[in-house]
């Protein structure tokens, strides 16, 4: 199955337990963090929009035009149904099908971790948002979430010790994981100098960086859970295009 049928076959899996209300670390700290970001913006692009729950959260937030794009046809069907107030449309990220400046934000959560082509999708980024543009771009950690890492309880060491692994950061490389059973979702996992580097060349300077902490709501899911308590799992990158006012 090609990367795009597992995404259209395997959407309700990110519809179920990631949006409206599901999932403790969109609701207590990914939205929020949008909400933030998205704070005085009027036309917002959101990319990889899935069902719509942050493109959606742009029209709370008090922007006029909103508008999500996702490739995968089951997500936009249900972003349309589910409604809200943005306008949706079916394109990939390399490819944007907008004029130069059409927007002063744009967002993208949880999505380039997903994109092959990521050096265009980053350039058509900067190519829509105007001048001064904010890019607001969520990650999956590329260094702390690298595939291979996670807490290691060892018992050969004496006294035994607890730390977290990381896996093969430098190695740039992809994938199909298996996020629950029989729900198969592609991920390419890439050392974070690739997108600063990326950005850098498409003219966004990165004038914030967060790293949080895991909030309370993930970490009272599971005991184990709370041993990593001070391993982001999220970045987030906010950024600006060259060109603004006082640039």
């Amino acid at each position: 199955m090609s990367e795009a049928d597992l995404w259209e076959t395997h959407a309700g899996w990110w519809q179920d337990g990631f949006t409206d209300g599901a999932d403790p670390e969109y609701e207590e700290q990914i939205l929020p963090l949008a909400a933030h970001h998205l704070a005085g913006s009027r036309r917002v692009l959101d990319v990889g929009c899935g069902e719509g729950q942050v493109a959606r959260l742009a029209v709370r937030c008090g922007a006029e035009v909103v508008v999500g794009v996702d490739p995968t046809w089951a997500q936009v069907r249900v972003a349309v149904e589910r409604a809200g107030g943005p306008a949706y449309a079916r394109s990939g990220a390399a490819t944007l099908p907008f004029r130069d400046g059409s927007f002063d934000t744009v967002v993208a959560c949880l999505v380039f971790e997903h994109i092959e082509a990521v050096d265009d999708a980053i350039a058509e980024v900067a190519r829509v948002l105007e001048p001064g543009g904010r890019f607001v771009f969520f990650l999956n950690h590329p260094l702390l979430q690298t595939p291979g890492s996670g807490w290691i309880d060892d018992h050969v060491l004496d006294p035994p010790e607890q730390y977290w692994r990381i896996g093969p950061y430098l190695v740039e490389q992809q994938s199909v994981e298996e996020v629950q059973k029989d729900v198969f979702i592609p991920f390419i996992h890439r050392p974070l100098s690739r997108y600063v580097n990326a950005l850098a060349d498409a003219g966004l300077r990165i004038v914030r960086m967060h790293e949080p902490a895991p909030p309370p709501g993930f970490l009272a899911l599971a005991a184990e859970y709370a041993e990593a308590a001070s391993i982001p799992r999220l970045l987030v990158l906010a950024t600006e295009r060259e060109g603004g006012a006082g640039a």
